[in-house]
């Protein structure tokens, strides 16, 4: 059965779309198993990240397993299917496998190598472990796709030096705010964003920095990371306050409905009072009738375009250098996959060989009879055993490695002849 991606990323939606169909983080689990429910679906798991929402799921029938998830994302995120279908990307098989080895690896990231997105692999594995939506193709491809991820970073350069979203939105402040090392400076939230943002504008000197946070205790932790610089803490429901005090807000929450919009800017902000928002939330932490005030200005992660774009043509020969082990790894898995189709035939053979075994030493044993001790027959058991697995594991192992289909099959109806299978039984639905 093959493996497929249906999804739509920053390369394909506006962020007004993709905010709609993310799935906030605890509802992940319960997304997949719906999607598991759905009759021509067998396996699925969920990658959905602040650029990308991505349903990768095997399939015994194409067309409908496609349709199913297509109803499942129109459903989730309310926009009609026919609105939403052409910001949809649809892959299969070998073109889906391709491309979770270019995310996994950061080459179909906004930033061009950033680490981030293989943390995100790996969550979105275990997401569908967790949910029991990933069986055995997607289990190998996942973890095929986080070896592929660590081999590009490890064989090649590009990640040296790699933007984050969070750097990028430092880099896009340093150029829309004059003097951004000596602006009043606020950020809203206290995840692994917030940190990468600190991070940032501390090393571009900004030093009058605020950290809004719904937990105290959490944005106390964050801010001792940063020793030599001096954090204010404040809560959420004080950013009433924060706002007149700030020239610059950096948003990253988790939050799925907007923080801020025009109403409550008009009523909290000073008269005539300038201020630039940076959100990097997916869903927006920032309405966009915020646009609409006179002296306040929004930029979103697709605004990042051109920051990122600056930083990466130095770095497309790379993409080349990884994309040649990405090819490895490709024809790794399509390997293994295609000697899925070996595994009921040898099942088959494996249990009509046991059975004879087990046959022909219980007529052996009877003879025998009370001559033999309880120690004698766990030697000839494991004897006839080692037999067999020795006599088998030749034929098994080059049937799986075949690599040439019209000899794998023939190979296989040889077996089915010589051996009085059952071909149907063998039957490989792929």
């Amino acid at each position: 059965m093959p493996v497929i991606v249906v999804g739509l990323s920053h390369k394909t939606a506006p962020v007004a779309v993709r905010e709609k169909l993310s799935i906030p983080e605890e509802d992940r689990v319960t997304a997949i198993q719906q999607l598991c429910s759905y009759p021509h679906i067998q396996e699925a798991t969920v990658l959905s990240t602040c650029n990308r929402l991505e349903v990768y799921l095997v399939t015994p029938d194409t067309t409908q397993g496609m349709r199913e998830v297509t109803v499942f994302l129109a459903e989730h995120s309310g926009i009609p299917l026919a609105q939403l279908r052409p910001y949809l990307f649809m892959l299969l098989h070998q073109d889906a496998v391709m491309h979770l080895l270019r995310v996994a690896a950061g080459l179909d990231s906004l930033v061009l190598g950033e680490g981030q997105i293989l943390a995100q692999v790996k969550h979105c594995h275990k997401l569908g472990q967790d949910a029991k939506g990933t069986g055995t193709v997607l289990n190998r491809l996942l973890r095929g796709a986080l070896e592929a991820g660590k081999r590009v970073r490890a064989q090649t350069s590009i990640s040296s030096g790699a933007m984050s979203i969070s750097s990028a939105a430092v880099e896009l402040a340093s150029l829309r705010v004059p003097h951004l090392h000596r602006a009043r400076v606020t950020v809203v939230g206290a995840g692994k964003m917030a940190r990468l943002l600190l991070t940032h504008l501390v090393a571009k000197g900004a030093n009058r920095l605020t950290l809004v946070n719904r937990s105290a205790e959490r944005a106390m932790e964050l801010a001792s990371q940063f020793p030599e610089t001096q954090i204010h803490i404040a809560a959420l429901e004080d950013l009433a306050k924060t706002l007149p005090e700030s020239d610059v807000i950096f948003t990253s929450t988790a939050a799925t409905e907007p923080l801020l919009h025009r109403g409550l800017l008009q009523s909290w902000l000073l008269p005539n009072q300038s201020l630039m928002l940076f959100d990097i939330s997916v869903p927006r932490n920032v309405a966009a009738d915020v646009n609409e005030l006179p002296h306040v200005h929004t930029y979103n992660v697709d605004d990042l375009r051109q920051v990122v774009n600056r930083n990466q043509e130095r770095r497309r020969q790379l993409v080349l250098e990884a994309e040649a082990i990405l090819e490895e790894e490709l024809d790794a898995f399509d390997t293994w996959w295609q000697s899925l189709e070996t595994v009921p035939t040898l099942n088959q053979l494996r249990d009509k060989v046991e059975a004879i075994r087990a046959q022909e030493l219980e007529k052996a044993l009877s003879r025998l009879g009370a001559d033999l001790t309880g120690k004698h027959r766990e030697v000839v058991e494991a004897l006839t055993k080692g037999i067999v697995n020795k006599i088998l594991h030749d034929p098994m192992v080059q049937l799986r490695a075949q690599r040439d289909i019209a000899a794998r099959k023939r190979a296989l109806q040889t077996l089915h002849t010589l051996f009085n299978l059952n071909p149907e039984e063998s039957l490989f639905q792929g």
